[in-house]
Formats: structure tokens, C-alpha cells, sequence
């Protein structure tokens, strides 16, 4: 371990979440800033808990009928002229490769992947019978925007999955399209214990050649909102520009519906700030890498024998995931701090005066409470504790979530919600035009979803006075 990591985070969260941020992600080992501009380095401890969404998900889609498949890094220009919108939504983000031969074809890195993808489902997909097409990959993506990182929240290139299903009608594809939001929102409820708010794009903020977008949004405790994941329904668009057609059940030549989905280790970043305090991390048990850490309290006297009874406790544990910290070259007192940093759900405490007792001290790292437990029902009171741990971090997020959001009727009061750095469910005409306004006017506060249900929507726009469509949820957003 880096010696810096014995400091620990030198800033409170509530005084400077930026700087407390970065420094939790990286002294716990998360993450690392790269050589190269705009670009970040996933360290293991890091890439564990990504490994854990993708098993979680994997199993999920796996049951949906979902396939894991592999597209290539570069895309062909040519590819991205083929849906207009599409192309001109992402064109500043495109980063190129110059190929040596100037008489080739110019090549972008990927920035999503419908084009490539959409170019062999061309030839995939010929009859009804071919039909739904569900397809995922796991793969990496570069959005040259971006020049100042910030860990697992913005960077020039990041990892995530993207699914992408074609369908025979648009009853199937809008039910799919939301189906798979509902996943999300399940991922991040048993998962992450992260609660989201869940709706669809306005016009403005919908996905670049997208029929219509949904997404899932997570708001963190500096007041602004964090895009988990979205799901959309394509239309026909892209596979009228990519000359997809199937022969349908009447004998007739048609134009199947398209649909895609994706989150990114953005998760990870909602994660962190969602649940952490200023000692560090604060994982829940369903994503954390270690469950438990044992850590045997050594003198020299009794250093056999607590060692012996904690190698004992690690494989009476034998159903969770646990990490016996026996390292010599360190203190228990540091190894206390160090696994506080890094946000293990429960410390498993066990010194001689414990071995004479025949019990542990367990140590709840979100509440920080002690209580000695004897050993012969250590598994059950640690199942039971971790079970804990995870439902009241989600319902202290749930509330955290529900007392942030303020339904405002006037644009005095909705101004003065955006300043207290809370969400403002407002009347909304859904004009681009007006949330621009909005966004100046604000300082940065845009529209994050349109909620499903929809009550009493009568009245005028909170901020143009033109008749209202909907109500909307507005905060500041990463």
C-alpha cells in the first residue's frame, strides 16, 4: 500500500465534494489518474466492483434472451453520414484516425455503436423468424470532449455496455425499451442501494436520432443529479438508413422498430458519492469486493493462537466474501483505518482476550457500531448484519432522495429551489427553446427526466407561461 494512504481523505464532504471526491477514489485504490490527458486507470480494487455489476447483469440479461457479442473499435466516416441526426449529435465528441493511406476511408473511434452494429444487422437479419435480435457487448468508448477527468464521472474513454435489440413492431419495442430501464433501476436498487428517479428525455436531451429516450437518474448530496443509465426507443430511423428489412409473417417486405440501451462505469462514480463519508468508502455488501475483513489484534504472546482462531473465522465464513488482513508490517490500529478507507461493510475484530471469550467484535462501517458476537453464531449474525447494512443504506439514500425534491408553481420558487441545490418537479412546456432559457437563467440547471406518471398536469410552463405538457424534474447535473 502507497504510505500516502495512511493519511486518509483530508477534506469533510459536506466542504468541498470535488476535492473529497477524487481523493476517496483514489487513496482507497479505486482509481488513478492516467499519463494521458483525459483519460483515467481502473485499479483492480476498482475493476472488482465493475466485475460485479457486469456478473449481476450478465445473469440478468442472460434470462432476457440477451446475447454478449463484439464490435470493432473503428468506425468507417461514411457509416455515421448514414442517419443525419445521429452524426451530428455526437460530431464533436468523434475523435479520428488519420489512416496513412490517404486514399482509405477516414476511421473514428467509437463514441457509441449503433453504425458499426447496425452495418451487420443488415445482413443478419432477413425474415420474421430472425426476429427479436438481442444483442449486448461490453466494450470500451472514446468521447473526445472531455480534457479534464474526473474518476469514473467523465473521461475521455470508459468503459460500459450497450445493448442494441431490433424488433418486428413498436408494441414490442416500447415494451422492451422500458423493460430493460426497469433493470437498471432494479441494478441500482439491489446492487448499489442507489435510488433513481425514472422518466423519459425531454426533446432536447433524448438520445441523437432516438424515437424517444428514458432514463434513470440518481441525485447526490451536493445537489446535482447523476444520468445512470438510459434506454431507447430508435424508431425506425436507423434501419431505414441501414437498409434493414425483414420479410414479415403477411409476405411482405418491412421496416422493423430498433431499440438500445446502456450504463458505464459512471456507476461506480454514483456509488461513491451516494453512500461514502470522510473516512473514505462506504460499500454496500451486494458490490463490495470484501464483505468482512478479519483482523487479528497480535501480541507476541498470543500471536499463534489468534491467528489460528481467525484462519478458523475465514472459513467458518465460507458464504461470503472475506479478506483475512494478517500482514505483520502493520498495526491493527492502521489496518482499522485502512479498510475504513476502503469501505469494507464489516470488520471482524479478534485479539486473545476475544479467544478466551470465544466470540469476535463485529464493526459496522457505515454506523460505525461495535458489538461482540460470539463465534459459534458468527455466520448467521454476519449474513443478518450485511442484510442490514444494505437495506438502510438504501433507505437512508431513498430519503435523502424523496426530501430533495420540491414541487415548485411559481419560477420564483423554482429559482429558489435550484439555488438550495434541490430538485424542482415543475410545469413544463417542453419547448428546446425554453430550456435553454431555463439552463441560462439557472446557471446550469436542465431537465432530467419527464416521470411516468403523470397527475394533474393542468396549468401553465413554470417558465414561458405557454400551456404546460407535463410536469418535469430540473436540478443541476454532473
Amino acid at each position: 500500500m502507497a504510505h500516502e494512504k495512511s493519511i486518509g481523505i483530508t477534506v469533510k464532504k459536506a466542504d468541498d465534494m470535488p476535492e473529497w471526491y477524487g481523493q476517496v477514489v483514489v487513496k482507497s485504490g479505486l482509481a488513478d489518474y492516467a499519463p494521458v490527458k483525459g483519460c483515467m486507470v481502473i485499479r483492480p480494487y476498482g475493476y472488482a466492483i465493475w466485475q460485479r455489476i457486469m456478473d449481476y447483469f450478465n445473469g440478468r440479461m442472460g434470462k432476457l434472451g440477451v446475447e454478449n457479442a463484439y464490435f470493432p473499435l473503428f468506425i468507417p466516416e461514411s457509416f455515421f453520414k448514414k442517419e443525419a441526426e445521429h452524426a451530428k449529435g455526437f460530431e464533436p465528441e468523434v475523435a479520428w484516425v488519420m489512416n496513412r493511406d490517404e486514399s482509405q476511408e477516414k476511421l473514428a473511434l467509437r463514441p457509441t455503436s449503433e453504425t458499426i452494429m447496425y452495418d451487420s444487422y443488415s445482413r443478419w437479419v432477413r425474415s420474421w423468424r430472425d426476429l427479436p435480435l438481442r444483442i449486448n457487448q461490453w466494450c470500451n468508448i472514446i468521447r473526445w470532449e472531455v480534457s479534464d477527468v474526473k474518476l469514473f464521472l467523465r473521461s475521455r474513454e470508459f468503459l460500459w455496455q450497450e445493448g442494441h435489440c431490433v424488433y418486428e413492431s413498436e408494441k414490442e419495442c416500447d415494451r422492451e425499451t422500458i423493460m430493460m430501464l426497469d433493470e437498471y433501476e432494479k441494478l441500482c436498487h439491489e446492487l448499489l442501494a442507489v435510488p433513481v428517479l425514472k422518466g423519459k428525455k425531454t426533446e432536447k436531451e433524448k438520445f441523437a436520432g432516438a424515437h424517444y429516450t428514458t432514463t434513470i437518474e440518481a441525485f447526490m448530496p451536493d445537489g446535482k443529479a447523476l444520468q445512470c443509465g438510459t434506454s431507447h426507443n430508435l424508431g425506425q430511423g436507423f434501419s431505414k438508413a441501414f437498409n434493414i428489412s425483414f420479410l414479415g409473417k403477411d409476405g411482405k417486405m418491412q421496416t422493423p422498430w430498433q431499440s438500445s440501451w446502456g450504463f458505464s462505469t459512471r456507476l461506480i462514480g454514483a456509488l461513491v458519492m451516494q453512500h461514502s463519508d470522510d473516512k473514505g468508502l462506504v460499500l454496500p455488501p451486494s458490490i463490495a469486493p470484501y464483505q468482512a475483513v478479519i483482523i487479528p489484534i497480535i501480541f507476541e504472546d498470543s500471536r499463534e493462537k489468534v491467528l489460528k482462531k481467525a484462519i478458523e473465522i475465514r472459513h467458518k465464513l465460507k458464504d461470503m466474501r472475506v479478506f483475512l488482513d494478517d500482514r505483520d508490517q502493520y498495526t491493527s490500529g492502521w489496518k482499522f483505518n485502512e479498510w475504513e478507507l476502503k469501505g469494507v461493510p464489516l470488520r471482524i475484530e479478534i485479539g486473545p482476550k476475544d479467544v478466551e471469550k470465544d466470540q469476535v467484535i463485529l464493526v459496522r462501517r457505515d454506523t460505525g457500531k461495535k458489538e461482540p458476537v460470539k463465534i459459534a453464531d458468527l455466520n448467521e449474525k454476519a449474513a443478518e448484519l450485511l442484510e442490514t447494512v444494505q437495506s438502510d443504506l438504501f433507505k437512508k439514500a431513498q430519503k435523502f432522495l424523496k426530501d430533495s425534491i420540491v414541487e415548485v408553481k411559481s419560477w420564483k420558487e423554482f429559482e429558489k429551489t435550484i439555488k438550495s441545490k434541490k430538485i424542482a418537479k415543475a410545469l413544463f412546456c417542453g419547448g428546446v427553446d425554453c430550456e435553454d432559457n431555463i439552463k441560462a437563467k439557472t446557471e446550469g440547471a436542465n431537465s432530467r427526466c419527464i416521470p411516468f406518471e403523470q397527475k394533474n398536469v393542468k396549468g401553465k410552463c413554470v417558465h414561458c407561461g405557454e400551456e404546460a405538457r407535463f410536469w418535469t424534474y430540473f436540478s443541476r447535473s454532473y
